[in-house]
């Protein structure tokens, strides 16, 4: 398993029992994913889950407290995600804004399409956090306000999953 783990930020918000989720294509295949992507060089965690949300569904996200840090490893490549999932609201949709780049889309799904749609979600996070978020886990914005990548990172030293399909939750 690479030393590093590749360092992303999830946005879980939800509205009326239904859950924003973006749909893109990862080679041949449409996938579904909470809005998400790395970090980069430089920047927060709170601004790139700010960032990545506005550039995947034209959403601006507002982070309210942080549902968990994730630890996997993709059976596919063998490459190690660590993951920081935010709770918060979307405001201020622009309708005419171009989504990133492999966004075929934005959907308002329940848990119960979610659960039916299994083969087609991007990573187990994606259920993971939701299902946290449902059991009402919540960390303070401060423990990671600060973060930048490399002390993202810095994190999951000690805590590799181990199995290609765990997801390790990360103490914070």
């Amino acid at each position: 398993m690479p030393r590093n783990p590749e360092v992303t930020v999830a946005a879980v918000t939800e509205k009326d029992g239904r859950f924003l989720i973006v749909e893109e294509r990862v080679g041949r295949r449409l996938l579904l994913n909470q809005p998400a992507g790395h970090v980069e060089s430089g920047e927060t965690l709170l601004a790139a889950v700010v960032r990545e949300a506005r550039e995947e569904t034209a959403w601006c996200f507002e982070p309210r407290t942080l549902v968990g840090a994730y630890l996997w490893r993709n059976p596919a490549n063998g490459r190690s995600v660590l993951r920081f999932a935010f709770i918060g609201a979307v405001s201020d949709h622009d309708a005419a804004q171009r989504l990133d780049r492999g966004i075929v889309g934005t959907h308002w799904l329940t848990l119960t399409e979610l659960d039916q749609l299994q083969p087609r979600l991007r990573s187990p996070l994606v259920l993971r956090c939701v299902h946290d978020y449902l059991a009402g886990r919540r960390h303070s914005l401060q423990r990671v306000a600060e973060l930048d990548l490399h002390g993202a990172a810095s994190l999951s030293a000690g805590a590799a999953p181990n199995g290609s399909a765990t997801v390790t939750a990360i103490g914070l």
